[in-house]
């Protein structure tokens, strides 16, 4: 066994080691909220550009455009760059010194145990009658207005969060850190925080955030077809409708404007025998959607329950496979 073969099954095992460090990390601690996260960093450089996208009050559609290509793509390459020195730096300095501070910065971008708080705080007010409680906690996870829902409708759009966040929150930062570790990881991260602050079809983005959005639908396309996958496998070990899951993803995956959002949606409503999706109100206006599911059962608070189960059945089951995945890549 020559070096370079000892390099890769290292380079394998390091990827491995990470991917496990990094979920335990985030079963332990959760998300820290605090001005320095990561992501918030990287949500005051999008700032900056939109304020200096607002400053300079361009109304040519396609110079907004440009603006909007180079301001993604400068975030993109500045957050891959920036993480890729600092663990270069890091791991010449010291091999554990690099790895810790490497799975430290992966836990950073995946959100299993936020997505798990965050929907139970709804479930919680539910569970204590709290309807005002309810709403209001599930108005920092959601985009539509909550004031005048009912207690299926915030069932419904707590599990439809945790099923749609599963993707982009949990599986596809996990493909990207096999792919190339933390910096690929946050280059992805920074893709799909563009799109969530500059990705909307309304006056002001329309054009500015096209690219954004559309670079976000292409990065997500397969991470969220896996994600649907490993929510079937992971129905079959927490109670889930498998048969049902699959009839309903393969009818409804297409529910959704975006390519990619009711792929895990649809498996999830299957799994929990749920009617998701519809219209409903987002800031006064009215937003007609097609439904994802069946109406088999009526929405109880334990569906919310049930949904981060099959999330966090997911989410074991990528990480297994992933780790288990680059372990025997390096080997080969």
């Amino acid at each position: 066994m020559d070096i370079l073969q000892i390099v890769h099954i290292i380079q394998g095992r390091r990827i491995a080691y990470i991917i496990i460090a990094a979920f335990l990390i985030d079963c332990i601690i959760g998300d820290p909220q605090n001005p320095l996260h990561p992501m918030r960093m990287i949500g005051n450089g999008i700032g900056f550009g939109i304020k200096t996208y607002r400053k300079m009050s361009i109304t040519s559609p396609v110079t907004q455009f440009i603006l909007g290509m180079l301001t993604s793509l400068v975030m993109i390459s500045l957050t891959y760059s920036i993480v890729f020195y600092l663990r270069l730096g890091l791991y010449r300095i010291n091999l554990w010194l690099g790895f810790s501070v490497e799975a430290i910065m992966c836990y950073f971008i995946i959100a299993p145990r936020a997505l798990r708080d965050e929907s139970m705080l709804v479930y919680h007010r539910l569970n204590d009658s709290d309807i005002e409680g309810a709403r209001k906690f599930l108005s920092y996870i959601v985009g539509r207005d909550t004031a005048e829902l009912g207690i299926p409708e915030i069932v419904k759009a707590a599990v439809e969060t945790v099923a749609e966040n599963l993707g982009d929150g949990v599986i596809a930062p996990l493909v990207f850190i096999l792919l190339g570790g933390a910096p690929l990881g946050f280059a992805y991260k920074a893709v799909n925080t563009l799109d969530s602050m500059i990705g909307y079809r309304n006056e002001e983005f329309e054009y500015f955030g096209k690219f954004a959005a559309r670079l976000d639908d292409v990065v997500n396309f397969l991470p969220a077809r896996l994600s649907a996958l490993l929510m079937i496998l992971g129905s079959a070990f927490v109670g889930g409708d498998v048969r049902n899951a699959i009839r309903i993803y393969v009818r409804d995956r297409r529910n959704h404007k975006s390519p990619n959002s009711a792929q895990t949606e649809a498996v999830c409503a299957g799994a929990l025998g749920l009617c998701l999706g519809g219209p409903n109100y987002y800031k006064g206006v009215l937003v007609h959607k097609p439904t994802i599911g069946d109406d088999i059962n009526e929405p109880v608070p334990s569906h919310i329950i049930a949904a981060n189960r099959l999330m966090y059945a997911a989410t074991i089951s990528a990480v297994v496979l992933m780790s288990a995945g680059a372990f025997l890549l390096s080997y080969i």
